[in-house]
């Protein structure tokens, strides 16, 4: 089975306080912010649904208002703290990590330790805890999050290693990788308060 990671450039504490927000003028915007879209994932799960899973609009509602929530069905309210988290952000290039397979994640992580790179790790997106406190739990999605000042750090470490002429010899897919994340820190540094907020499905 394949895994997909999203990654947003966010402000990531301003993105904590959306869930359970209970603004309905936040609800308003997310929900005409991806409009068609939430219908297209209505038809996706359609047959869960129609077992009692809330609708994409419903999940939103239940997450900006902190529930009530249905714990079977746990996935479309991730689903919807996804799409929060997507509003007003910057979807960052993932051409290295959609799909992937296995461990991935930790051969790229490998490959930014090979740079020295240690303050930030993109298998934090899949073991990490980044979803709201009261979200329910559910195995289809996982989230992380990379500070503002960590990504400072990570990119401070990788440009330390090139410019010491430090640049380690890599798999050419592994390589891509961390040029890729190298890419999204360099982004980063151009929003003083952005992080990464990164979901794999």
């Amino acid at each position: 089975m394949s895994s997909f990671l999203t990654a947003y450039l966010t402000h990531v504490e301003n993105k904590h306080t959306l869930a359970g927000c209970a603004s309905e003028a936040v609800l308003q915007d997310v929900l005409g912010y991806f409009d068609a879209s939430l219908d297209r994932a209505d038809r996706e799960f359609a047959d869960q649904i129609a077992d009692g899973a809330p609708t994409a609009r419903e999940a939103l509602r239940a997450v900006v208002y902190g529930g009530p929530y249905q714990e079977e069905h746990a996935f479309q309210y991730r689903y919807a703290y996804r799409r929060l988290c997507g509003t007003d952000a910057m979807s960052l290039n993932n051409r290295s990590f959609g799909p992937f397979r296995g461990l991935w994640l930790d051969e790229v992580d490998e490959g930014l330790r090979a740079y020295g790179v240690t303050a930030v790790s993109v298998s934090d997106f899949f073991y990490g805890s980044g979803f709201p406190a009261g979200l329910p739990y559910g195995p289809e999605m996982s989230c992380g999050e990379w500070s503002a000042e960590q990504c400072r750090e990570a990119l401070r470490q990788f440009e330390q290693a090139e410019r010491a002429g430090l640049a380690p010899e890599l798999d050419r897919a592994v390589a891509a990788a961390v040029e890729e994340v190298a890419e999204w820190l360099r982004t980063a540094r151009e929003f003083e308060e952005y992080g990464v907020i990164g979901f794999v499905s």
